[in-house]
């Protein structure tokens, strides 16, 4: 059978050179079976595991048929962790940058006032967690009357946070006329039921089955441990190893806290992630990890979803997880992106029942999963001097997927916003009337009270800033200059 192109699907030619742009040169099996059904406006219900790449299958059909006019939510996107809606915000931004698409993303233990004031400026797309979304409903801080498109990602994670009845009472303010697409790597009845209230009795089911191309390459292990020598063993085990870039999947925010101080004290490089900390120190450490400046990153299941990282070498529960379909979305870390992945967990006498459900649950066959043992002092020691030196080289920072699209976008920064009453038909008015700048150059604009960002695309963000030196915006005078960020 012949292999489908993006092309193939009609694609426009800005998402086209998007895509490209980012590294996508064809379209994954998930993608190829939900683009033409989503393009077709159907509804439909996908189980399909992590890593598949199903935020490109529905990212691609919103992007197409965004009306960017508009400048209402034309499509909302549910999801269970605020990591996960930063990362879908960010790759749908990313294929409808040449679009200029506008998603804004909305999660609890944030500024609701923030989001009140994104959410009054032109928005395409609108991602968020079911709780927090719900508020902005409820508060009638955000529009749904041109939704067009309901979509719920990892809807049994959603089921399994106990989500369901806030998804639902987010529906209920949903445009009836919808299309609506359900993602899940799990199908239990619960999520069937969901599909079944509140989906068209014509929706579409796609099963993916595993087979050789769309199944992660992961190499299976585990090992017994004793709780009181645990930390020794894990730091024994990645001297043999030496990843370069490793996660380690705890139970509990105590236990991440732990072997956080325990291998930052043997000088890993290592960060940690958990529901407990700060935004802005979630978001800080996922960045660092992400560009290579950590090797190690021990988190809570909250890292499980919404970390797209090709490159992650190793993947270690150092506790089996308490609900076996974590196992699943932990592993699913590492393999991605064609490449060979490591998983390794660490079995304690307490594990023993839970692992056991983990084993029924994820393996079919014993030849899937590899016991493994404990490392003796001698191999340690004559391994440490290359863990050692790996440690203290510099770290080279990964290339974003996105810095191809980026390089010929410049994000400009004018100090004036909503106070100074400016408007968007202000800025492109002022800056289409320069030679040679026409509205096509103008990417997606974003005003706030006192500032505006505005990116500029083809490579005239630098001739801009030079022609707007002396030049005013509605009768104001405004600093102008290449953003900091």
């Amino acid at each position: 059978m012949e292999k489908k192109t993006f092309e193939s699907f009609g694609t426009s030619p800005e998402i086209l050179k998007a895509l490209m742009s980012l590294r996508y040169y064809s379209p994954t099996k998930v993608q190829e079976e939900v683009i033409p059904l989503a393009l077709e406006k159907q509804d439909i219900i996908v189980e399909s595991q992590t890593g598949s790449g199903k935020t490109a299958a529905f990212g691609i059909p919103i992007c197409e048929q965004v009306i960017w006019e508009e400048n209402k939510p034309q499509a909302l996107i549910l999801v269970p962790t605020r990591e996960l809606a930063l990362q879908i915000k960010a790759d749908i931004m990313n294929i409808g940058r040449l679009k200029r698409i506008k998603a804004t993303a909305v999660f609890g233990k944030s500024p609701f006032k923030i989001q009140k004031s994104e959410l009054k400026q032109k928005s395409h797309i609108v991602v968020g967690t079911p709780g927090r979304i719900l508020e902005h409903l409820q508060e009638g801080t955000l529009v749904v009357g041109q939704i067009r498109t309901l979509v719920l990602d990892e809807a049994d994670e959603m089921l399994n946070m106990g989500f369901i009845e806030q998804v639902e009472a987010v529906i209920d303010y949903l445009p009836k006329e919808r299309q609506t697409m359900l993602f899940s790597a799990t199908m239990p009845p619960e999520v069937d039921r969901l599909a079944s209230f509140h989906m068209r009795n014509d929706r579409v089911a796609i099963r993916m089955e595993k087979t050789v191309e769309n199944t992660p390459k992961i190499l299976q292990s585990y090992i017994k441990a004793q709780d009181a020598s645990k930390d020794k063993l894990l730091l024994d085990w990645l001297t043999i190893e030496n990843p370069d870039a490793c996660i380690i999947f705890c139970n509990t925010k105590d236990a991440v806290d732990t072997v956080d101080a325990y291998l930052g004290k043997a000088g890993l490089p290592i960060d940690k992630l958990h529901g407990g900390m700060d935004q802005d120190d979630r978001l800080a450490v996922m960045d660092d990890f992400r560009s290579g400046k950590l090797r190690y990153l021990v988190a809570t299941d909250v890292a499980s979803r919404g970390i797209d990282i090709e490159n992650v070498t190793h993947v270690i529960n150092y506790d089996v997880p308490f609900e076996k379909e974590s196992f699943t979305h932990r592993t699913g870390r590492t393999g991605r992106a064609g490449k060979t992945g490591l998983a390794l967990t660490m079995v304690s006498e307490n594990d023993r029942r839970r692992w056991q459900e983990v084993r029924d649950y994820a393996f079919e066959e014993n030849g899937d999963l590899t016991e493994i043992f404990a490392p003796n002092e001698r191999m340690v020691t004559r391994a440490k001097t290359a863990f050692e030196k790996k440690i203290q080289a510099r770290i080279i920072p990964r290339t974003a997927r996105n810095k191809e699209l980026n390089k010929d976008i410049t994000k400009i920064y004018f100090n004036g916003g909503k106070k100074k009453k400016l408007r968007a038909v202000d800025f492109v008015g002022t800056l289409t009337s320069i030679k040679d700048v026409a509205a096509e150059d103008i990417g997606i604009i974003t005003i706030q009270e006192n500032v505006t960002y505005i990116e500029i695309l083809n490579g005239k963000g630098a001739y801009v800033i030079s022609q707007m030196q002396d030049r005013t915006i509605k009768g104001k005078t405004l600093k102008v200059r290449k953003a900091r960020k």
